[in-house]
């Protein structure tokens, strides 16, 4: 359970202000069907994660824990860094042709998402806490959960949610529990739920 909770809160945090969340603001602006691309996030993210979880099980096979402990650690400093730094898109971020246009909500979804999390720092976190905790598809469950936690609010409520919350506080504050997050790993300091 402490694993998914974790890994959940992690991407959660990951996601607030993420491209992937100004990408659900957008598509919910532009097409108005917020469940076909509720359901085009949701899928897009268990392939993606899936991929990535695999990885970071692949990965745990070729590390020591105490290697891995480290190298989660600094992956979490590394992320508070990255969560500093705004996300660059094009003037709309969503693709334009005909063909796309065809495929509906759901489609353009699901191909912008899942190529958006491709080496994002979602799913390099997913890999990470996959090699840490050898437990993939229960990161894969809670990376998912965190995903649409941060990206189905987007989506219900669009670009009205953007112009009330100040983007740079959110990257402030996530960055700052990545760093706190980090440190915990590094000292091997997991709270237990009771």
């Amino acid at each position: 359970m402490e694993t998914l909770l974790l890994s959940t809160g992690v991407v959660a945090l990951a996601e607030m202000g993420d491209k992937t969340q100004l990408l659900a603001f957008l598509l919910a602006s532009r097409y108005k069907k917020p469940l076909p691309i509720i359901l085009g996030i949701f899928v897009a993210t268990i392939f993606n994660h899936t991929l990535a979880g695999l990885a970071g099980s692949w990965l745990a096979e070729f590390f020591s824990p105490d290697v891995l402990r480290w190298v989660v650690a600094l992956s979490f400093v590394a992320m508070a860094i990255w969560i500093l730094i705004p996300d660059k898109m094009d003037d709309d971020g969503i693709p334009q042709n005909k063909l796309m246009e065809k495929w509906g909500a759901f489609g353009i979804t699901f191909i912008t998402f899942f190529l958006a999390e491709m080496g994002d720092k979602t799913q390099i976190a997913t890999v990470a806490l996959a090699a840490s905790y050898g437990t993939p598809f229960i990161i894969v469950a809670g990376t998912t959960l965190g995903m649409l936690i941060a990206d189905v609010p987007a989506v219900w409520i669009g670009d009205k949610l953007s112009e009330k919350i100040p983007v740079k506080w959110v990257r402030l504050i996530s960055a700052t529990l990545f760093v706190i997050i980090g440190i915990f790993v590094a000292l091997d300091f997991t709270p237990k739920i009771s």
